[in-house]
């Protein structure tokens, strides 16, 4: 595994997505907490590239703010689909900072949309 430093801690916002960029890698920070822990995501949602940093946060669960898409942080997946996914990495807090491993993913979320959720988005909203 090869760990990269992406943040401070104390620069990401607490219980909400912070965005970040690594490379060429746009990426979603999230503080949860109960557990406190961090999960780090591909920043684009499957949709429509929404900019999931900037969702609402409950809990575990990541709106998109474009389509409001909804995201279970813990898996990547969605909640009205398993079909859309969202690209995980094994993340941790070493000496103040988030480090995360960006060469493999770290739950079953590979990044990818799917046809059902369009259909389980509220109307008017895609």
């Amino acid at each position: 595994m090869a760990f990269v430093e992406l943040i401070e801690v104390s620069r990401c916002r607490p219980n909400g997505g912070t965005f970040v960029t690594h490379g060429d890698r746009e990426l979603a920070v999230f503080l949860l907490s109960e557990p406190e822990r961090i999960a780090v995501v591909d920043n684009a949602c499957p949709h429509a590239s929404g900019n999931l940093s900037g969702g609402e946060l409950a809990g575990h669960i990541v709106t998109c703010p474009w389509h409001h898409w909804k995201f279970d942080l813990d898996r990547g997946v969605c909640t009205h689909s398993p079909l859309a996914t969202l690209r995980t990495y094994i993340a941790e807090v070493r000496e103040g900072a988030v480090w995360a491993d960006l060469d493999a993913p770290g739950a079953i979320g590979s990044g990818g949309a799917c046809g059902a959720c369009s259909s389980a988005v509220r109307a008017g909203d895609s």
